[in-house]
């Protein structure tokens, strides 16, 4: 009997999500709820595994862990594309390697995401952690109206565009910027394409939805955040190394800015790490894409694969040229 392992399922709704009865027909199911940064670790747990499901980016998979995992025929994961996974050494070991197209909700990190900035302007973590402690509004902030703000985007593609949409049903002004993004591009959404420099300097709250890539690693650093006026918002739910961390950190620790923050460099996030003592800050633990409905269409997509490769006619299949050896 084959054997799966369901790994990074970190809030333990894996099983409930999804129905898995057709897969334990055939093989064992094993689901791990711990990370496991650790490569060695990782490789003793999925020894004698077949078939492993990954979350998107959460558990690293490079060449040199996969070439350790003798036993492993399918690596299918969740979204259409997964930067943890080294897909060109997963095919020269003669893996499969499938994904879940069209990869997570958009409508959950969009509203993740505008959720992040009511919470920033409007000071809800301080002020429900001073109801929670006995006060009331005495040492609470007063908040940042949305309306007639102005807020920048940076990436206009769907999720940019999503929330270029929600800020103006709030009366906000919308302006944005990306190194592709066109006036044709602008205008279809109903926003303002400027400048970079520009973007920055504006903004009352700037949101950054661009996909990592070797441009846009360290997009936002010191000389962005330092045009940002005192007192704007930084929202990152795409991912950390978009924006220098030193330079973040350097700007929250000042006062400067307020961030609004989904993604870290590290995944978890560690418990000494300095962002959870930064203040201006609201964290949430990468939750934008994880809402039940869509971590069900994940996982039922995820069971399709393994059907699929059980009865040797894979599909969504991310490298074909394992298949056609």
């Amino acid at each position: 009997m084959a054997r799966v392992a369901v790994l990074d399922d970190w809030q333990g709704e894996a099983e409930r999500l999804a129905d898995w009865s057709a897969v334990r027909a055939r093989a064992e199911v094993v689901f791990f709820r711990n990370a496991m940064p650790d490569a060695d670790e990782l490789v003793r747990a999925l020894a004698g595994f077949d078939i492993v499901l990954a979350m998107r980016e959460r558990s690293a998979l490079p060449g040199s862990t996969l070439r350790r995992l003798k036993d492993l025929k399918l690596l299918t994961f969740t979204g259409a594309r997964n930067a943890a996974v080294d897909i060109p050494a997963a095919t020269a070991q003669g893996v499969l390697v499938c994904n879940t197209v069209p990869g997570p909700g958009l409508h959950g990190t969009a509203e993740l995401t505008f959720a992040l900035l009511l919470a920033c302007a409007r000071r809800i973590p301080q002020a429900d952690a001073h109801m929670r402690a006995g006060g009331f509004q005495d040492g609470v902030p007063s908040g940042m109206d949305l309306a007639r703000r102005t807020l920048g985007i940076v990436g206009l593609g769907h999720i940019g565009a999503r929330m270029a949409r929600y800020a103006q049903a709030f009366d906000m002004k919308v302006i944005a910027w990306s190194q592709n993004l066109t006036d044709e591009r602008a205008r279809e959404v109903g926003v303002e394409r400027v400048g970079k420099d520009e973007l920055f300097a504006r903004a009352d709250a700037v949101t950054i939805h661009v996909v990592l890539s070797p441009r846009s690693r360290g997009l936002v650093g010191a000389a962005e955040l330092g045009r940002m006026r005192r007192g704007a918002i930084l929202l990152n739910t795409s991912r950390a190394p978009i924006v220098e961390q030193g330079a973040l950190l350097a700007a929250l620790n000042e006062g400067r800015i307020v961030a609004g923050l989904d993604v870290y460099e590290t995944e978890p996030l560690p418990a000494g790490h300095p962002l959870r003592g930064a203040p201006n800050t609201v964290l949430t633990p990468h939750l934008g894409y994880v809402t039940a409905e869509n971590m069900v269409g994940l996982y039922q997509a995820s069971i399709e694969n393994m059907l699929a490769f059980l009865d040797g006619k894979p599909i969504r299949v991310v490298n074909p040229e394992v298949r056609a050896s």
